[in-house]
């Protein structure tokens, strides 16, 4: 009977542990309402060296941020700037930047939600979160949180950014 009990004990902590995960995993609020994915990516700067597009998080003053997005209606079908009034990312000290719907590459072979960012001179080094807020034609909207671990999130670092070489 005692073995019963554990098992039953076990079981019923491995359902808690299940739920709470399940709840971490809730990146949009409200839930299920769309579908995110995005990245972010140094975006290129005349007289920078790249490589340029490439997955990153730490940057210095002067270095610019791109945010690419894709956004999904719960049917799978793209939520393109003609299903969303608005989408911008909010960055955790509360400045607003707008991303724009368009086409990537020459000519373009992907669609998706976009923006850069160049990071003044004077902002200050740390983490700094960013969340991305998606408004509906009806006005309701939407909000998505990437990963919340500090060593995840954008940061800003101290330095330069690395000159192009001559030519």
């Amino acid at each position: 009977m005692k073995s019963y009990k554990i098992a039953a004990l076990g079981f019923a902590f491995g359902l808690a542990a299940l739920a709470g995960s399940t709840d971490a995993q809730v990146r949009t609020t409200p839930p299920g309402k769309l579908f995110f994915e995005g990245d972010i990516v140094r975006h290129a700067i005349k007289g920078q060296q790249g490589p340029f597009c490439v997955l990153n998080n730490r940057y210095t003053r002067g270095e610019a941020v791109a945010w690419r997005i894709r956004i999904q209606k719960p049917d799978g079908t793209v939520a393109d700037d003609k299903s969303l009034k608005d989408v911008q990312v909010v960055l955790g000290n509360g400045t607003k930047l707008q991303a724009k719907y368009h086409g990537h590459g020459m000519p373009p072979t992907d669609f998706f939600w976009s923006l850069f960012w160049q990071i003044p001179q004077d902002f200050p080094t740390g983490s700094l979160g960013y969340h991305v807020v998606a408004t509906m034609q009806d006005g309701s909207t939407v909000d998505w949180q990437p990963f919340t671990r500090d060593t995840t999130q954008l940061m800003i670092v101290a330095g330069t950014p690395p000159a192009a070489p001559p030519g």
